[in-house]
């Protein structure tokens, strides 16, 4: 199937083929057609599927057909982080291209006024995070009274990060007569049981389920002494080559610790975790991206909305509760078919964690021999 068989209007069409989108992925297939019948929907999507657009190009699409051309604000996207917020605005930027359908970003760590500036201009579609959105409905700055979709992204993340009750506030002052969309990497009971409060008759899609990970991401585990992984890292980091490397910690202070460790040994890294302000979370990921540093430590609620393209490889540096956050991370390698590598520490006290991943995925992962360190 091609984008052009999808009823999809010429404006937007024309849009999609410009980025050169010509066959939807998976999640577009299933969740486009179902959209634009006005059905609520319950999507389990990995990072790098082609998500956004699975909701974005038909709510565009709705909006243009309505006809309601008075900028109220019809359509909310709330996402858990600011760089989400700021990857899907310009996602609509490209879609919309076209259209004359104003969308407005906004989030907290920076001065709300730009932001307010733009919403007084008219935003037929607002992506948000919580707490700036909840702000500014405060300050009565936001008028969601007109609202007729409503989308929640990377739901298990809002979920971690606490955010339930703010989508419980939110949820009391939209209308009930709405399209709603919820989207997922997983779907633990909490996001079965949201789905039920908040959806109607939906239906359900679903991509790559997610114990399954890229095949061309080569994965492999050392076991190691709990107070040797930092040595084994560095020796791993400075071992002459200057692959691109995101790591990931359980905690935000194992994360400090370990930017200092390496520091020590004269590898240059930065981190981004809860703690962090938006802004010097939004200069971290620069640097990386940009190359400035090879080295990124993260948390795995920091790390959501990353979307590196080519990311050579992955180090679980500790090894995570869930088995499907793990499949979670080392989806940011080994995208768009190239190759990828993902290594994991794993200590004698993180080997229960090592055997429920492996029955996960479905195999036994390669271990690297201590004698022959890569």
């Amino acid at each position: 199937m091609e984008f052009k068989n999808m009823d999809l209007i010429a404006p937007l069409l024309k849009a999609i083929q410009e980025i050169g989108y010509n066959e939807p992925t998976a999640i577009q297939q299933q969740a486009i057609p179902v959209l634009l019948t006005g059905k609520d929907i319950i999507g389990c999507a990995q990072t790098g599927t082609g998500k956004t657009a699975a909701f974005a190009i038909p709510l565009l699409q709705k909006i243009a057909q309505s006809g309601l051309t008075d900028n109220k604000t019809q359509a909310l996207i709330l996402v858990p982080t600011r760089e989400l917020a700021i990857q899907i605005g310009q996602s609509l930027d490209a879609y919309s291209k076209y259209l004359q359908i104003k969308h407005t970003v906004i989030f907290g760590g920076v001065s709300q006024h730009k932001q307010v500036e733009s919403l007084k201009k008219g935003a037929t579609i607002i992506v948000a995070t919580p707490g700036r959105l909840l702000d500014l409905l405060g300050q009565k700055l936001i008028d969601l009274r007109a609202l007729r979709y409503f989308v929640l992204d990377e739901a298990d993340n809002m979920l971690d990060m606490g955010f339930i009750h703010d989508i419980k506030k939110l949820l009391k002052v939209i209308p009930k007569e709405r399209q709603t969309l919820l989207f997922s990497a997983t779907m633990p009971k909490s996001i079965r049981k949201l789905a039920e409060e908040i959806l109607r008759s939906p239906v359900e899609v679903q991509v790559s389920p997610v114990s399954s990970t890229a095949e061309k991401v080569s994965q492999q585990v050392y076991h190691v002494e709990k107070k040797a992984k930092a040595a084994l890292l560095a020796k791993i980091l400075g071992s002459g080559t200057t692959q691109q490397t995101l790591v990931f910690t359980r905690t935000k202070h194992g994360a400090n610790r370990l930017v200092k460790t390496l520091g020590k040994s004269g590898i240059l890294t930065a981190c981004i975790h809860g703690n962090k302000s938006q802004n010097a979370r939004q200069q971290a990921l620069e640097s990386f991206k940009s190359g400035k540093i090879n080295v990124l430590i993260a948390t795995d609620i920091a790390a959501r909305g990353i979307d590196i393209h080519e990311l050579p490889r992955v180090i679980n540096y500790d090894l995570p509760e869930e088995s499907e956050t793990y499949v979670h991370r080392i989806g940011r390698t080994g995208r768009a078919g190239n190759a990828g590598l993902a290594f994991s520490f794993c200590s004698d006290e993180e080997k229960p964690l090592l055997l429920k991943i492996q029955k996960l995925i479905g195999f036994q992962i390669e271990e690297v021999k201590q004698d022959n360190k890569q």
